[in-house]
């Protein structure tokens, strides 16, 4: 295996762990989103009620990020050199905030009077009860993770990730620049990486007839 060909084959699998950190980081925030993350008997005018938020009654963020995380597949694929950095930036600032918020959200949950209302029930005034965690958010803070390690690997290791429809476009590229401007993509190919003398095939010219090249036999 040639070093050119070692290169491709490396690009292609940090792009493949990056598609899949991405999705399974999604699924992960969108599957806390979905899962309670707190619980409380709360009193109400009718009695006191059992009451339960899910992750997306309590922040928005986990969703956000499953949201851009997915997209992030599709544009990773897509775009190249520095689009493909600033998105694993933006990638990376996300996910940060969304560990900073959801660790925020754990470690100090909402009083009982605040999840009854985030439930949608009335409760009683001056309301009160224990409020329970459960671990759903672990869920949010790993798929934050995950998400963190495809953005730096876009970020600092883009270099060599294949995208998509790149080869064909190249290969039109280049068919158009040879019939305006030989010279110019030779120096374009070279500074590629590429041989431009590899599409080139040498002829001899053919001979012509004509006196002395066999042209006829002189008459006498």
């Amino acid at each position: 295996m040639t070093v050119a060909a070692a290169a491709v084959r490396a690009g292609r699998r940090r792009l493949a762990v990056v598609a899949a950190a991405l999705l399974v980081g999604a699924l992960a925030a969108w599957a806390s989103s979905r899962l309670t993350w707190f619980s409380a008997t709360v009193p109400t005018p009718r009695g006191s009620t059992d009451v339960a938020v899910s992750g997306a009654e309590v922040l928005p963020v986990p969703t956000a990020l499953a949201v851009l995380a997915l997209a992030g597949i599709a544009a990773a694929v897509a775009v190249s050199g520095l689009a493909r950095r600033v998105l694993g930036v933006l990638l990376v600032l996300v996910a940060l905030v969304t560990v900073w918020t959801v660790v925020a959200a754990w470690t100090s949950p909402p009083d009982a009077a605040r999840l009854a209302v985030l439930a949608g029930t009335t409760a009683a005034p001056g309301a009160s009860g224990a409020v329970t965690a459960t671990a759903a958010p672990v869920f949010a803070l790993v798929g934050a993770v995950l998400v963190v390690v495809a953005g730096l690997l876009l970020t600092l290791r883009e270099q060599g990730m294949p995208r998509m429809g790149a080869r064909y476009a190249t290969a039109d590229l280049s068919g158009a620049k040879r019939s305006a401007d030989p010279d110019r993509t030779a120096w374009e190919e070279l500074d590629a990486g590429r041989d431009p003398t590899l599409d080139r095939v040498d002829r001899a010219p053919e001979p012509r007839d004509g006196p002395g090249r066999g042209g006829g036999e002189r008459a006498d």
